[in-house]
C-alpha cells in the first residue's frame, strides 16, 4: 500500500509540474503568485514546482514586476538554453534538418533534395548524415541534446516510432525511431507531419491561445491536424487527419491518386495539380512569362518559378493557383461543416501562394459552408509557413518534456 501511495504522490507532482511549465511557456513572464491564481494550487506548492524545474534549469528567474503596490514580484520564463533539440523532415524529394534551443530558435539547419524515385536505404543515409551534422553543431555549441524529433508524411505508429504507409513516398512499415535512437543514442519521436505542424502552430506559432482549430498541410499531398478541446485529435489508432484522401469527386472525372484510390481531395489542390494547369495552359499556347523564366533558371515548372510569374502579373499563373485554391477551399468545406473550428491555419509548402489561393478557398467554403458555420472561421497563415512540419519536429519533442518534465534526458 506505501509503494501505490509513493507511486500516486510521485504521479501527481509529475501532473503538477507539467500544468506549471505549460503556463510558465504560455503565459510567460509570470510569477510565482500568478502560477498559483492561475492554476488553483496553493503558494508553497507552487514555490516547491517551481524550484524544481528551476533545478532542472527547465525554468528561469527574469527580473522583478514592480508595477503597482505591494512588494516587487518575481518573474519566472521558460529558459531557452535548457538544451538543444534536433528537427527531421522527410519530404517527399527533400529532407531537412534544423537545430533549436528549446524555445524553437534556429541555431542551425539544413536540406539536401532527394529522388522519390532513389532506394529508400540511400535517402535515409542521407537524413542520417544531416543528423550528424546537427549533432556536431550542437557539440560546437556546448550545448545538451534533449532529443529527436522526426515529421513524416503518412500514417505513424506512435508508440513504435515507425511509419506505416506515405502513399506519396510508398515507403511501408519504416522503423525511424529504432533507427535514429541506435545512431545517435536519443530519445526520438516520430510523428506525421501535419500533426507535427499543429503542434508547432498550438506550442510556438499562431494558435498558442486556441483550443479549436485545423492546420492543413499542403504541398504534393494535403494532410491535416485537428486540435479540438485543446487536445490533437488522433483517432482510435493515431492516425487521424488523412484528409487529403477523402474524396471530393465522382464519376469520370475522378483522378488518380498515389494511396491506390480515385478522386482524392489532394489531387486536385496540392502542387502536382497546380503544375499541371499551368503545363495545360502552355500546351495550347497561353500567353505567359512561364516558359521565358524556366528558360533563363533552366528550370521545369515549379511552385516557387510559377509563384514568381503570378508575382510578375502573369494570368496564367494566377488563375492556376486560383483553380487550385477552389478546389481548396471546397475540401475545407467539408471540415467546417464537420468540426466548426476557431480557425484553419494554412501551412507547408503551397502557403507561399496563399494570396493567390486563399481568396478563391474562402470563397468557396462561403459557398459550401452552412452560413452560420463558414462566416466565423477565421483563416490563417501558419506561422512557419514552409517550415510548419520542420518546427513541428521540435515541437514534438518539446511537448513531451513540458508533459513529463522529470522524464528528460540530456546528452
Amino acid at each position: 500500500m506505501e509503494t501505490k501511495t509513493t507511486a500516486d504522490q510521485a504521479f501527481v507532482r509529475e501532473l503538477n509540474l507539467s500544468l506549471i511549465l505549460r503556463r510558465i511557456h504560455n503565459e510567460s513572464p509570470i510569477s510565482r503568485a500568478h502560477l498559483a491564481a492561475r492554476t488553483g494550487l496553493n503558494k508553497s506548492t507552487v514555490s516547491s514546482l517551481v524550484e524544481e524545474l528551476m533545478r532542472l534549469e527547465l525554468v528561469h528567474e527574469i527580473g522583478q514586476n514592480s508595477i503597482g503596490a505591494g512588494r516587487p514580484a518575481t518573474l519566472l520564463e521558460i529558459n531557452p538554453q535548457a538544451g538543444c533539440i534536433i528537427g527531421v523532415e522527410l519530404g517527399v524529394d527533400f529532407v531537412a534538418a534544423v537545430l533549436t534551443d528549446f524555445m524553437g530558435n534556429i541555431l542551425w539547419r539544413s536540406t539536401a533534395g532527394t529522388d522519390p524515385a532513389e532506394a529508400q536505404e540511400n535517402i535515409l543515409r542521407q537524413t542520417i548524415q544531416l543528423v550528424d551534422e546537427a549533432i556536431a553543431a550542437a557539440r560546437q555549441m556546448s550545448l545538451p541534446l534533449l532529443g529527436l524529433g522526426l515529421a513524416t508524411p503518412g500514417t505513424v505508429d506512435l508508440n513504435e516510432g515507425m511509419l506505416i504507409f506515405a502513399p506519396n513516398l510508398h515507403w511501408v512499415n519504416v522503423p525511424f525511431r529504432k533507427r535514429f535512437a541506435e545512431h545517435t543514442g536519443l530519445k526520438v519521436f516520430v510523428e506525421n507531419d501535419a500533426n507535427a505542424a499543429t503542434i508547432a502552430e498550438h506550442l510556438f506559432g499562431v494558435a498558442r491561445q486556441c483550443s479549436d482549430f485545423v492546420l492543413v498541410f499542403a504541398g504534393v499531398g494535403i494532410g491535416g491536424g485537428f486540435f479540438l478541446n485543446g487536445e490533437l485529435y488522433r483517432g482510435k489508432n493515431g492516425f487521424a487527419g488523412e484528409i487529403g484522401h477523402s474524396p471530393i469527386m465522382a464519376g469520370p472525372f475522378e483522378t488518380p491518386c498515389h494511396c491506390g484510390n480515385r478522386g482524392c481531395w489532394e489531387t486536385y489542390a496540392n502542387q502536382y495539380s497546380i503544375i499541371q494547369r499551368v503545363q495545360a495552359r502552355l500546351a495550347v499556347k497561353r500567353s505567359s512569362l512561364i516558359p521565358r523564366l524556366m528558360a533563363e533558371q533552366n528550370s521545369p515548372p515549379t511552385i516557387p518559378l510559377i509563384k514568381q510569374a503570378a508575382d510578375a502579373g502573369d494570368a496564367e499563373a494566377i488563375s492556376s493557383f486560383a483553380e487550385a485554391g477552389t478546389a481548396f477551399g471546397q475540401g475545407l468545406a467539408t471540415i467546417v461543416n464537420f468540426l466548426n473550428p476557431e480557425k484553419i491555419i494554412f501551412g507547408g509548402p503551397l502557403s507561399i501562394a496563399a494570396q493567390y489561393m486563399l481568396p478563391a478557398a474562402q470563397e468557396a467554403i462561403s459557398k459550401h459552408c452552412l452560413p452560420e458555420i463558414g462566416q466565423k472561421v477565421n483563416m490563417e497563415l501558419s506561422h512557419f509557413g514552409a517550415d510548419a512540419s520542420l518546427i513541428g519536429a521540435i515541437a514534438i519533442v518539446a511537448d513531451n518534456i513540458l508533459s513529463y518534465p522529470t522524464h528528460m534526458e540530456r546528452r
